[in-house]
């Protein structure tokens, strides 16, 4: 019997809860796949972004190094912190008040944590997704068995044929739930884990452009003089 003709039945032969356990299931499966297919672009479109992180440092001039990082968290976290560093040496008795290099910090660490904030959005539907639709599924299928056997009490025919369709369709709910989780949990380990790589070379990043705004050239040098190559501990260049 074709699973589609199965669902189909049993949408027309439920009741309102059979109907509320299917849309349910629907809805999870519907927002999960929209979520996994939007972070799946989103992650490639972050790591072609941390990729280009060593032309930033085999710059000569730091504008250029900023040109090369395109768009991405990179880039808006190097343009943030570059315009707290300008704002501490336009500002002399704000930055005498409160040191540059803490500034500069803050600002990097505020960056830091919006991406991060960014980059675990919609991970908790999966994980809620995951962890719930086999439940969810579980309670159709209860829910259709014991339909099944009341009607075939109230029958008063017990044979086969009777009990193996009504109960083959109830179960069928348990199938559904875990045809919606196991997506949802497969893409929710592997977005976790790209976040934390992903992350690890912002924070390496942020450490390295810190220490390049604080003990570097000063930002406000004269347009025909370059920066000198710099090249960071932390970061693979080449």
């Amino acid at each position: 019997m074709n699973p589609f003709d199965t669902v189909a039945h049993l949408w027309t032969t439920g009741d309102g809860v059979a109907h509320t356990v299917l849309a349910i299931l629907f809805l999870m499966s519907v927002v999960s796949w929209y979520l996994i297919l939007a972070k799946t672009w989103e992650g490639w479109r972050l790591r072609r972004a941390a990729l280009v992180v060593g032309g930033f440092w085999r710059a000569l001039a730091y504008p250029e190094g900023l040109d090369r990082l395109g768009s991405g968290p990179f880039r808006v976290m190097a343009e943030y912190a570059t315009c707290c560093a300008e704002q501490c040496e336009k500002a002399p008795d704000l930055a005498a008040r409160l040191d540059p290099s803490e500034r500069i910090e803050r600002a990097l660490r505020q960056q830091y944590v919006r991406t991060q904030s960014n980059l675990e959005s919609g991970l908790t539907w999966l994980a809620t997704t995951g962890a719930t639709a086999p439940f969810v599924g579980l309670f159709g299928t209860v829910w259709g068995v014991y339909h099944a056997l009341a009607a075939i009490g109230f029958s008063g025919q017990a044979s086969l044929e009777r009990v193996a369709g009504p109960v083959g369709e109830a179960l069928l709910m348990t199938a559904a739930g875990l045809a919606v989780a196991l997506p949802a949990v497969f893409a929710y380990n592997a977005f976790a884990r790209a976040n934390r790589v992903l992350l690890a070379d912002l924070d390496a990043f942020a450490h390295d452009l810190h220490a390049f705004l604080t003990v570097g050239c000063p930002l406000t040098a004269p347009a025909d003089v370059t920066y000198p190559q710099r090249t960071p501990l932390a970061i693979e260049v080449g």
